[in-house]
């Protein structure tokens, strides 16, 4: 029994171990007693290695499937825009063109829904947040062993493929809205009209200090919110298809419980997907309007 709980602890580290490429230090040692003379940048081959690296560490199974998947939305959309206009001459639209019309009508009524001042930018974001993020939380019905293993044929140690599992990346998409929040805030309201907001509300001019706590507070809260739910829903996810799979070397009956709930699970696990890119759409699409609105 101890054998194979260490055998399932090993199987779920595993797969919750992104593939890292970093620096290892002078004098590092690694696990199989070789000594680094010198500072190396490597693959990490242990959970270890990875979190011995340090800040500027990069995990490139993150980015690798962030950029493929934001370039086969591109590729995409950008096809069905130059067959849309020969589809409609013919009358006869494809099922792909009705379906990102009709994406793209959802994305801008909820844009009108939420947003109330006028940016150009705002809808195109919009769209842009809701199908990436999408396209990455999809990736989690991609059978848990398929892609790790045939990385691990071609010689690579890990591979996470679900990019909105690593808070990397969701902190990273979350601060990209909050600069955007920050710099249209200053745009609309100037200096004075920002910092006024921190500063004055909403105890007036005497109670600054709490003003500043408070609405500080508020502000900071927003990007760590986003990037923190989208992580959070998709780990809990992830580990619940891990623990499933580990079910399959449990003999016949277990086998024949987990391919049911495995099946159940990832129908389940469709609505969250959806659900998760529609928040962060969301409430970035609320986060703008605010960064528009002056209070007076």
């Amino acid at each position: 029994m101890s054998a194979e709980a260490h055998t399932s602890t090993e199987y779920i580290k595993h797969h919750l171990q992104n593939l890292t490429y970093g620096q290892l230090p002078a004098g590092y040692e690694r696990g199989d007693g070789e000594m680094l003379q010198e500072s190396t940048w490597t693959l990490a081959h242990t959970a270890r290695e990875a979190k011995d690296m340090g800040f500027m560490a990069i995990n490139v199974d993150t980015m690798g499937f962030s950029i493929l998947l934001g370039a086969l939305f591109l590729f995409l959309f950008h096809r069905v825009a130059k067959s849309a206009a020969t589809a409609a001459a013919k009358g006869a639209p494809s099922g792909l063109v009705n379906f990102v019309e009709w994406v793209v009508e959802f994305i801008d009524s909820s844009v009108k829904g939420s947003f109330t001042s006028r940016n150009p930018m705002v809808a195109p974001l919009a769209l842009t947040i809701f199908i990436w993020i999408f396209l990455m939380n999809l990736m989690d019905l991609v059978p848990i062993d398929w892609l790790p293993g045939l990385a691990g044929a071609l010689g690579l140690p890990f591979l996470k493929v679900v990019p909105t599992t690593d808070p990397n990346a969701t902190f990273g998409m979350s601060l990209a809205v909050f600069a955007l929040v920050i710099y249209y805030s200053i745009k609309m309201k100037g200096v004075g009209g920002f910092v006024g907001e921190l500063t004055l509300q909403p105890f007036g001019k005497w109670g600054m200090p709490a003003n500043l706590l408070l609405e500080g507070v508020n502000l900071i809260a927003k990007p760590v919110s986003l990037a923190l739910r989208l992580f959070g829903n998709m780990y809990a996810g992830e580990m619940i298809f891990i623990l499933i799979a580990i079910m399959f070397s449990g003999g016949t009956v277990l086998a024949l419980t987990g391919g049911v709930l495995q099946w159940a699970w990832a129908v389940f696990h469709i609505l969250i997907i959806t659900l998760q890119a529609f928040i962060f759409m969301t409430l970035t699409i609320v986060y703008l309007d605010m960064a528009h609105q002056e209070h007076h």
